[in-house]
């Protein structure tokens, strides 16, 4: 018998843990041709949904697939989600969550999606991604001031404006 996979008991706790916290659960998805949500709310070959309590209605979140119905411009929508196209789960309000590693979208999974312009099916094509470092207009300030140590004068946190996930490759 093969074992389960660990990610739908995850995405079901981190659930829980946004719920009993009063925290608004989001869900980062890659989507493919097994994925059934809005495409008009699709950028880059992923969508971010609210998957809370008051946003959605009969939420099931099985070990294949997150199913629920959510309005969409006020017209009721079936949503589904193969838990593999999963990439992250986290809090709206602090992104708190946990996001992993998303699985390579196969060849047939490409060609039954709609055309997305920043996706290539082709074979060959391979996209190999680049860490750079961007700074902010602040550190900018302090890297030409001799005497700031950053190490020892941190920048603090920012606070107010929504909080957002950021996926690091």
């Amino acid at each position: 018998m093969s074992e389960t996979s660990t990610k739908p008991y995850l995405l079901r706790a981190i659930y829980e843990w946004c719920t009993d916290n009063g925290y608004t659960p989001y869900l980062a998805a890659r989507v493919d041709a097994h994925t059934r949500v809005p495409m008009q709310f699709v950028k880059n070959g992923e969508i971010v949904l609210n998957i809370s309590f008051e946003a959605t209605s009969g939420l099931k979140m099985d070990n294949e697939f997150v199913n629920f119905s959510a309005r969409f411009g006020g017209v009721s929508r079936d949503i589904s989600v193969p838990v593999d196209n999963v990439i992250a789960i986290y809090a709206r309000e602090n992104g708190q969550g946990m996001a992993f590693e998303p699985s390579a979208p196969a060849e047939s999974d490409l060609s039954g999606a709609a055309p997305e312009p920043e996706l290539s099916t082709e074979p060959s094509a391979t996209v190999t991604p680049i860490l750079t470092s961007v700074p902010s207009p602040s550190s900018d300030a302090k890297q030409n001031s001799p005497e700031t140590d950053p190490e020892k004068d941190p920048e603090p946190p920012k606070k107010g404006g929504r909080p957002t996930l950021t996926r690091i490759k």
